[in-house]
């Protein structure tokens, strides 16, 4: 049993720094590679899955070399590299360093396969642990931290990681079918007669891609909350990620203990299916239910699986290479999903297809599986491991920070000061995810409110973090989010006042690729004062301003303001004296910042471009316009201090 405990524990470690190292290698595709969008997409694609069909090559180098030494090799790479990224500057160092990890991560994956004839346990594990520690950590990786407590918490995990490699495993893969046995924890059990591992690693790629998009994402459930229950309450430690240990309780419920017979075997597959069907409505209230459906039918298809022989009994060798090949398609089937769903929104073509083009896959290898007469029993008690993982998830919302509480009891200011700044989805321009760069040079401008745009909440692309909530966070400000392009990408608004009446208006797409809104709301600052405030995004269809969409805003905002001080900002990718810019002024709105024009803000290292702005309505009297300089996105915020009319 000591030796099948490790082999398992080994596998877990690994694939929870393989995901590290893929939470750092996806958003550098977009921010360094792409370089600020200025990369096309299918270039951005073709890198991205290069090196998965790259990885296609690894089965035969393991059968010429040998599995034990590719995997030793590996292993180290693998871990050099997730202990290098904590360290890296950022930039192209950071995007070759999270590449050679991720290759060397599908290699050892590869080797690990040959090896290995029953991964679910140590697959599933995997993913568990890595969803817990996700949600401890408040959805930022412990590579993007930085401080002793990631050091140390990284360097044992790597240690521990080395040390399982280097110990002598489970006799499995091409070793156990030449003998024709596997230790069990009775001794030998036959390898041909026992569970099999070709479909448990075939499913282990797409798998992955669900797991960290839907069912065992942190900052996806804490955003599935938030429009349950409002923002407010789903930032309390009670709620924001409650759904977080639910979701990792029924998944390795469901992966660890025996599927049920005959066509009850079903369930695991419907179950999925379910719930990716529900994400991919893309609908903020059916959020929760998705990812609650997606974890427990993921565990059990991943159940299914384990409890399979495989359809051979070809030489040993040929079954090694088989399941290095499958593990190796299995994970080009992750990138192509990944790529094809969130290119999407960059070349404009329907995306919700794809996490329910992956269930199908995943549930069609599982349900066809055929089943064992005699399970060998797992590695851990299902029970206890459930129980263990299970516990670390719950941590993540006793731990979770208090909400912010927005107050107007010293009653109506005379002034406000607003902040508009496109956040880049939390990377700055070397391509690190700084919140505390962005924190900083927003937190010194004093704001009352804040108006955020490109605000990511749950992307796998962007490292799966709830970006919004850790900046308010930071900012110490509640806030209120405007979906636009999905449920976890879009604008917001922070505010030191209370909030009412938030109401969000979609734009028309008029032929750009990526969604937009407008997301407008009420400042309650007290003594029966309101202020309406409106943060957008617009988004220009190609060769073309974005006028339909600004001609939109400016006449939803006046209608909702009513007469009341309006403030309207955010990243409107016009120019003054460009006809989009011209429908705010038409409206009877005063440019905040033309004292200091010209005022550039993009790129943010060397500012060409006028592309944010903030208007204000002829009650307001703006003051002291900046634009300061920061490189924690590709943008430069833009501030204004505006005076209440007297009362």
């Amino acid at each position: 049993m000591r030796y099948r405990q490790l082999t398992t524990g080994t596998l877990a470690l690994g694939v929870l720094l393989l995901i590290d190292v893929l939470r750092v290698w996806l958003p550098g595709i977009i921010t360094i590679f792409g370089q600020a969008a200025s990369t096309p997409a299918e270039l951005m694609g073709a890198f991205a899955l290069g090196w998965f069909v790259l990885a296609l090559g690894a089965p035969a180098m393991v059968r010429r070399v040998g599995a034990r030494p590719v995997t030793v090799v590996a292993a180290v790479a693998l871990a050099v590299a997730r202990l290098t990224l904590t360290a890296a500057p950022g930039g192209r160092t950071q995007l070759w360093v999270a590449t050679a990890g991720l290759l060397a991560g599908l290699v050892w994956l590869v080797a690990v396969a040959a090896d290995t004839v029953r991964p679910v346990p140590g697959l599933a594990l995997g993913f568990a642990v890595n969803a817990a520690v996700h949600a401890v950590l408040d959805t930022v990786d412990l590579v993007w931290r930085g401080d002793w407590v990631a050091w140390l918490l990284s360097v044992v995990a790597v240690t521990v990681f080395l040390v399982g490699t280097a110990q002598p495993g489970q006799r499995g893969g091409a070793d156990a079918a030449r003998t024709g046995t596997v230790d069990g924890p009775d001794g030998p059990a036959d390898a041909r007669g026992g569970p099999g591992g070709g479909r448990a690693w075939l499913v282990a790629g797409p798998a992955l891609l669900l797991a960290a998009m839907v069912a065992l994402s942190p900052a996806l459930a804490r955003t599935g909350m938030s429009y349950l229950v409002g923002d407010g309450v789903a930032r309390s430690p009670l709620f924001g990620l409650a759904p977080v240990p639910v979701a990792v309780a029924g998944f390795l419920g469901a992966a660890l203990t025996r599927p049920p017979r005959g066509w009850g075997r079903a369930y695991g597959p419907a179950t999925l299916l379910t719930g990716a069907v529900l994400f991919a409505l893309d609908r903020g209230d059916l959020l929760l239910p998705a990812i609650l459906l997606a974890a427990v039918g993921l565990g059990a298809c991943l159940a299914l699986t384990d409890d399979s022989t495989d359809d051979t009994t070809d030489a040993a060798d040929a079954s090694a290479s088989r399941r290095g090949y499958a593990v190796a398609a299995g994970m080009l089937v992750f990138a192509l999903g990944a790529v094809g769903y969130y290119s999407a929104y960059d070349l404009g073509y329907p995306n919700a297809a794809v996490p329910v083009v992956v269930a199908v896959l995943i549930a069609a290898v599982a349900f066809t599986a055929r089943p064992v007469a005699h399970r060998l029993p797992g590695p851990f008690p299902p029970l206890r491991a459930t129980a263990a993982v299970t516990s670390l998830a719950l941590l993540a919302p006793v731990l979770a920070d208090e909400v912010p509480v927005a107050s107007n009891r010293d009653g109506p200011p005379q002034r406000l000061t607003v902040v508009a700044y496109n956040i880049r989805m939390g990377f700055g321009l070397d391509g690190r995810f700084d919140l505390t760069g962005l924190a900083e040079v927003v937190d010194r401008q004093r704001p009352d409110v804040v108006l955020l745009s490109e605000v990511d909440r749950a992307w796998l692309l962007n490292g799966g973090h709830d970006t919004l909530d850790l900046l308010a966070d930071r900012l110490g400000m509640p806030y209120v989010f405007g979906p636009a392009a999905d449920p976890v990408w879009g604008d917001a608004v922070l505010s030191r006042w209370p909030v009412r009446d938030p109401r969000s208006l979609p734009l028309a797409a008029v032929g750009a690729p990526t969604g937009a809104q407008a997301l407008a709301v009420t400042l309650d600052l007290g003594d029966s004062v309101r202020t309406a405030v409106v943060s957008t995004h617009l988004q220009p269809p190609p060769d073309t301003g974005p006028v339909v969409q600004a001609r939109a805003v400016a006449d939803f905002a006046i209608r909702y303001a009513a007469g009341r001080p309006l403030v309207v900002g955010g990243d409107l990718n016009t120019e003054p004296g460009d006809e989009a810019f011209t429908e705010f002024t038409r409206a009877g709105l005063v440019d905040a910042l033309a004292t200091a024009r010209p005022l550039a803000t993009s790129p943010a290292d060397d500012p060409r471009q006028q592309i944010d702005h903030i208007f204000v309505s002829p009650q307001l009297t703006p003051a002291d316009p900046v634009a300061p300089r920061s490189t924690a996105s590709d943008h430069l915020p833009v501030a204004v201090t505006v005076t209440l009319p007297p009362r």
